[in-house]
């Protein structure tokens, strides 16, 4: 599924994580570092060694002391090796004028025949060495990708520059934790990083509610990849297969390409984890009303239904479409306040009020798809406190947001289905055989970790 159309119910996930750590760390940290025994390496790069020697020209000397120039310089001889952490808006162009360095280098470099776009294509945090004497480049050094690391050297006749490959190896792994006080502490506890946590809250999002749903005593097993490179361990990949045991209930999952390339996760008998609706339409903080036909209003101090929930979370908490649809209203609705109706096909529709305002691009009869912003949460109409109102209607009828079925998407089929069932069958065994504790699998993955690399697979 699309980042684009990330659930909310994972940036809930995030609000939940930022909490968790906020009350569990005892010292602000730059990253969160993986078990030496499971992550042989930190997830964050080392610092440059910082070498003496004899003291830089002028020009260097000058250029790290500037604002924004990079703190370590490391010299040999009278050649100095400056470490560039890319920033936002960074250009190369600016990196040599800020670092005082010949921009006629820079022109000679460019000017290598196959090398510009990746060259010049930087993004916030890429590294970038740069030796040079006196502002004369001798050496650039910059990675492009996980597996490719661009080095250009200086010669007698000028520049040549080659693509040095450093290829990734892919090792599989399988964890398992229960669930005590939330998400993250178990995955933690279980050596998993926050990154798979969150993916695990992506997946099983429109199944669980993972604000209102978790329950001490659940218990989840994922199975996911692990990139490595040059035996160090280098980040997580995708999890390829999970399951989650919320209240008793067991979900499965497995993630599938079908032949068009097209990526989802799917139940075991091929049905899709991903319902044409999400389960809560953005990330909040507690259920403020739930539906109730019969409530007494608190304005109005009557009898009056409360057709939907209330989801309250701060103003200004985006929005998200519940599902794919149409805008059949956007304005105001007299006690709903700054209200949305989005109509999905001709039977299913949502509403969502009290909104402090709209996202720019909606009008009445644009397309929307789920996930996408539509507003912000606001107190707008007759509201006692910021919160998102939802409805969700079939055929004009009210039905409770929290507990009705949503429909799914379509399911796998004929020659798609086939393929599945055999991507699956060694995933779902790693399922079945699943780590009996933190410490065992801990031992396990150190004794199997030189064999335990990942397969050419249809699901990936």
């Amino acid at each position: 599924m699309s980042t684009a159309r990330l659930a909310p119910a994972a940036a809930a996930a995030s609000a939940a994580l930022l909490l968790w750590h906020a009350a569990h760390d005892s010292t602000p940290t730059a990253g969160s570092a993986p078990a030496p025994l499971i992550y042989p390496d930190s997830q964050t790069p080392k610092p440059a060694a910082i070498a003496s020697a004899p003291a830089a020209p002028a020009a260097a000397t000058a250029a790290a002391a500037a604002p924004g120039a990079p703190a370590g310089v490391q010299q040999a001889g009278m050649a100095s090796t400056i470490e560039v952490v890319v920033g936002r808006n960074d250009t190369l162009d600016g990196i040599f004028r800020r670092l005082a360095l010949d921009k006629s280098d820079l022109a000679a470099i460019r000017d290598l025949p196959g090398i510009r776009q990746s060259l010049d294509m930087l993004r916030p945090g890429d590294a970038i060495s740069l030796t040079h004497t006196a502002g004369e480049i001798k050496e650039l050094i910059r990675k492009v990708s996980d597996t490719q690391t661009l080095k250009v050297v200086r010669h007698a006749d000028g520049f040549t520059a080659q693509m040095i490959s450093d290829p990734v190896e892919t090792r599989i792994r399988t964890a398992t934790a229960t669930i005590d006080s939330s998400l993250f502490q178990a995955a933690g506890d279980a050596r998993m990083s926050d990154t798979i946590a969150l993916k695990l809250a992506d997946i099983f999002a429109w199944d669980i509610d993972f604000v209102l749903d978790i329950r001490p005593g659940d218990r989840f097993t994922a199975v996911y990849q692990q990139i490595y490179q040059d035996g160090k361990y280098v980040r997580d990949g995708e999890v390829l297969a999970a399951e989650f045991v919320n209240d008793g209930r067991v979900y499965r999952a497995v993630r599938f390409a079908d032949a068009d390339g097209r990526v989802g996760y799917y139940s075991p008998d091929g049905q899709p984890m991903r319902k044409a609706f999400l389960r809560a339409p953005l990330a909040f903080t507690r259920v403020s009303s739930v539906f109730n036909p019969h409530r007494m209003h608190p304005i109005l101090h009557r009898i009056r239904g409360h057709m939907g929930t209330d989801y309250a979370a701060p103003i200004g908490t985006p929005v998200h479409a519940a599902g794919d649809g149409r805008v059949s209203f956007v304005g105001w609705e007299h006690g709903y306040g700054n209200t949305i109706i989005l109509a999905h096909g001709s039977r299913i529709t949502t509403l969502y009020g009290h909104m402090s305002r709209f996202a720019k691009h909606l009008r009445r009869g644009a397309s929307v798809q789920q996930g996408e912003i539509i507003g912000y949460v606001g107190m707008t109409g007759l509201a006692t406190g910021p919160h998102l109102h939802y409805e969700y209607r079939v055929n004009g009828q009210h039905e409770n947001p929290q507990t009705v079925r949503l429909p799914g998407a379509p399911p796998l089929r004929d020659a798609a289905l086939r393929l599945f069932r055999t991507a699956e069958a060694p995933l779902l065994s790693d399922l079945d055989s699943p780590p009996k504790a933190a410490g065992a699998q801990l031992a396990a993955n150190v004794a199997s970790a030189p064999g335990r690399t990942a397969p050419r697979n249809p699901v990936d």
